[in-house]
């Protein structure tokens, strides 16, 4: 245990609540580095281009191609562009916090590090286990959401569906993570502006498109407000899941060139991306089809194919494929920084911490 950076350890003995409340200096890291500590130090070769690559990729998933669909249908209607505004800048908010945690504390541990200085060892051992969980289960979610129309094979006996396609790529991303951050956020790169020029391709097409039929998705007897400023701020509230994975770029803080003026720059163009291509991906399909006859399944390739576009469709998958492979390199790149910050601490088996 990092007992030397210990706040509050002038009393004698240990004791449970000494240990569960004791917390870090904010700039313990770096007084151990300077001072000689056996402290790990991970390369730094990250520019604000990685970082805003790992921040869209992880952000942008394929749920965007499904989530407007049900949500116009059922909660906003044609106001879907101003539920993406509004849940733009509660993720700003959020964002901000994260910028200013990364620029004070520049270590891989993320959140977890943060709550270590703040409120005390126990919380942080909470927050670390529960970011895990949530990156690992979100992780496997996002690779099953690969094969969704493959026939499933069932084990044996176990009453259980096994997705060997999912199994295989949450081992090719793996292994290209293991491989080094350099080469994982070139990778990172490159399928995030496929993904990103996809979506390009929905607003440009879709946009011309609907010039063509006068944007009949907005000609409607209900308004532009169907369910009402109630309706549009539900939808907020669910849209809002759009923006997760901004929080992952804060995990790179210890292989960032410049943390201190590269993070907050790539987490806010980062955000402000994601945020422009949701809406306007929402304005064209919303302006292509009413927002009743949108199908909640496949609202963006449907709309396209009532407009005769069936072709379409190949392109909006690309697209889907490389937002599924983009948010599952983001789900699987902040773990192992994780247990490298917590066995730094002690908090689990010093073997996480070895390189």
């Amino acid at each position: 245990m990092d007992v030397a950076d210990m706040q509050n350890n002038g009393n004698e003995g240990f004791s449970f609540r000494s240990c569960v409340f004791r917390r870090k200096q904010v700039d313990s890291l770096l007084v151990r580095r300077h001072s000689g500590g056996q402290t790990h130090q991970l390369a730094k070769i990250l520019s604000v281009v990685d970082i805003i690559a790992i921040g869209v990729g992880a952000t942008i998933g394929a749920g965007v191609y499904i989530l407007v669909g049900t949500v116009a249908r059922e909660q906003t209607g044609p106001a879907l562009t101003v539920s993406f505004f509004i849940a733009g800048i509660a993720a700003a908010l959020s964002a901000f916090c994260y910028a200013e945690l990364v620029c004070r504390c520049p270590s891989a541990g993320s959140a977890y590090h943060y709550t270590y200085i703040c409120i005390g060892e126990g919380a942080a051992w909470l927050v670390g286990w529960a970011l895990i969980l949530e990156y690992t289960i979100g992780g496997s979610a996002i690779a099953r959401g690969l094969t969704p129309n493959l026939p499933a094979t069932p084990s044996q006996g176990l009453g259980i569906v096994v997705d060997p396609c999912a199994a295989v790529l949450i081992l090719v991303v793996t292994l290209l993570l293991c491989i080094g951050i350099k080469e994982s956020s070139f990778a990172q790169t490159v399928v995030t502006t496929v993904n990103v020029f996809g979506m390009l391709f929905i607003i440009i097409a879709g946009g011309y498109l609907a010039f063509k039929t006068e944007w009949i998705g907005y000609d409607l007897p209900s308004g532009y407000f169907p369910f009402g400023v109630n309706g549009m701020l539900a939808g907020s509230a669910v849209v809002f899941f759009s923006f997760i994975g901004f929080d992952v770029v804060a995990s790179t803080a210890e292989e960032v060139k410049n943390p201190q003026r590269d993070l907050p720059l790539g987490i806010g163009i980062a955000l402000s991306i994601c945020c422009i291509l949701y809406m306007l991906v929402s304005v064209v399909i919303v302006g292509l089809v009413p927002y009743y006859a949108l199908d909640p399944d496949t609202p963006i390739s449907s709309a396209f194919a009532s407009h005769g576009m069936q072709w379409a469709v190949y392109v909006i998958t690309t697209g889907a494929v490389t937002a599924l492979c983009a948010s599952l390199m983001g789900s699987l790149l902040p773990q192992p920084r994780m247990f490298m910050a917590m066995a730094r601490d002690g908090i689990v088996a010093i073997f996480f911490f070895r390189h």
